[in-house]
């Protein structure tokens, strides 16, 4: 466990602390206030919750002092933002008010008139009060600082919110706001009385309830949801998201193949159309089902869907309603694939089959021509041929196999293989992709592939390590190294991430629109993780 400084517009690291200091996670932050953020303060969730404090003012980051906090869990740590070296930290039934002094950290211990004090979760400051609340409780509490006399609660506002009350933010004009978890209000207060002023606003149920409050520049403020959003607004008008993600792990992503867009759907039961360009939601949707796998048809009006439970719908891109579902089995569906001409859908089950579809009247009737079984293993990836009418397939025990679409029936001869071109290259396991692989890797260390769709030079890997790596196409030479004349996308993640980035797509930017026969061009690489909510973007340059 460590802390990392950043530069907050090129989003680079400026510092480093605490490599080897720290037994676990670090739980709380904050800078200091009167010195314009020189001393940093850190709590970290050691049984005994070391707080301690850093000198950040220099090059190099010195550590002034440390004690152990509380046995208590600790959820927020702030200094005082007008009373010099005064921090104070609270959580589970408690709050401490720390004096910084001589090189060591003093405590005083608030006094609350009632037992069973909830866990207190944050700690703004109203003139010579820290006022403080619960995640448990509907009350705001205002505390009365050592400093001045007391360490005793000065004032209470029972009721604030229905449930828990999960932020509160001290605006510059000495306003008070908080945000409740259950009722997903924002409440403004007047900060002398601790009365209403008669502002507020409720956050749509679609961004889910509040979990923190900032102000940001003029009179906006923001707000940060439960799930995964950010909103800008004001109490007097309504919040708009300006992030928004998927709160649940995700598993699917898919490039528009025409539009400036690409589809996110995971076991948060959402689904994601999103602007590559602005990095926005164009739309989302509920379906009630952990989605797993998608694409688009090729005209690139409807998509369709794999889910967790062996169904998948067809959802149309402009209505946004599904227009059928079908289901395959009881397991899970790993891919699905239209061919190059949309005549056919390939869908691979966790079953170990591939469900064959004639699909007609522009994607909104499927009528199933067979299964292709031999494997013996789960469906992991599947690519069509040029001209629609052969699939290759891999499977979790790497295996390769290929199939003549209108019947089923496996393709053994190794002349009519041989002289296949492929429309698409996601099997990880194939004989152009052969140089992907490093010398001693094993099945599962590479997760995705991709393939550039314009001048197909290009293919993306996505491994095990938290790396997307770049080669030329075709990579069919053992042990290739990535050529000098292309640049590696960046890594998605620090190399100390275990998280697997799962699904790789090139997204078509530059349309062509002087010849409806030419491809778009390839300049983004889009990646996922699948533990994470967020979607990467890397800059691809052609050389």
């Amino acid at each position: 466990p460590h802390i990392r400084i950043w530069e907050s517009v090129r989003l680079t690291t400026l510092m480093v602390i605490g490599i080897g200091d720290f037994e676990r996670a670090v739980c709380c932050l904050s800078f200091s206030k009167l010195d314009g953020g020189q001393h940093l303060v850190a709590v970290d969730e050691a049984n005994e919750h070391v707080i301690s404090v850093w000198d950040i003012s220099k090059e190099k980051a010195h550590k002034v002092t440390e004690t152990k906090s509380s046995t208590e869990t600790v959820l927020g740590a702030e200094f005082h933002p007008s009373e010099k070296n005064t921090i104070v930290t609270c959580g589970k039934s408690h709050i401490s008010f720390w004096t910084l002094e001589s090189g060591a950290l003093t405590k005083k211990m608030g006094i609350f008139d009632q037992r069973n004090m909830p866990p207190l979760i944050v700690v703004p400051f109203v003139r010579k009060s820290v006022i403080t609340t619960s995640c448990w409780s509907q009350t705001i509490v205002g505390i009365t600082l050592p400093a001045d006399g007391g360490n005793r609660i000065s004032q209470a506002i029972l009721g604030a919110h229905e449930g828990g009350v999960f932020s509160l933010c001290v605006l510059k004009n000495g306003l008070l706001l908080s945000g409740g978890g259950k009722d997903r209000r924002i409440v403004e207060w007047d900060g002398n009385s601790y009365k209403q002023t008669g502002n507020l606003t409720e956050i749509p149920e679609q961004f889910g309830p509040v979990r923190t409050l900032s102000q940001g520049k003029g009179n906006l403020i923001l707000v940060g949801t439960t799930r995964n959003c950010i909103l800008q607004g004001t109490v007097y008008l309504k919040f708009n998201p300006i992030v928004q993600g998927h709160t649940d792990e995700l598993w699917a992503l898919y490039p528009h193949p025409t539009q400036n867009q690409f589809l996110t759907c995971g076991y948060d039961k959402h689904v994601y159309l999103w602007d590559s360009l602005s990095h926005t939601v164009v739309w989302s949707k509920e379906i009630n089902e952990c989605a797993h796998c998608c694409c688009f048809h090729p005209d690139g009006n409807l998509t369709v869907i794999g889910t967790q439970t062996g169904r998948w719908l067809v959802l149309d891109l402009t209505t946004r309603e599904i227009i059928t579902t079908h289901c395959d089995g009881s397991e899970q569906i790993e891919c699905v694939r239209f061919s190059p001409d949309g005549n056919f859908l390939a869908v691979g089950s966790r079953d170990n089959s591939i469900y064959i579809y004639h699909v007609s009247e522009s994607g909104s009737k499927y009528s199933r021509i067979g299964k292709c079984t031999g494997h013996s293993s789960f469906i992991t990836h599947i690519d069509w041929s040029v001209n629609s009418q052969y699939i290759q397939s891999n499977s979790g025990d790497y295996e390769v196999l290929f199939w003549t679409a209108s019947t089923c029936k496996q393709l053994i001869s190794p002349n009519a293989i041989r002289e296949l071109e492929w429309h698409t290259s996601t099997c990880t396991l194939s004989f152009n992709l052969a140089g992907i692989w490093p010398e001693g890797a094993d099945g599962t260390d590479i997760n995705a592939s991709c393939r550039s769709n314009s001048v197909k030079q290009l293919t993306a890997t996505a491994d095990d390590f938290g790396k997307v790596n770049l080669y030329r196409y075709p990579c069919s030479q053992p042990l290739s190294i990535v050529k000098s004349g292309v640049i590696v996308a960046q890594q998605c993640m620090s190399t100390h991430s275990i998280e697997t980035i799962e699904k790789l797509g090139f997204e078509l930017l530059e349309l062509s629109s002087y010849s409806p026969n030419l491809t778009p061009s390839d300049h983004y690489l889009f990646g996922l993780r699948q533990f994470a909510t967020d979607d990467e973007a890397q800059k691809v340059v052609h050389k």
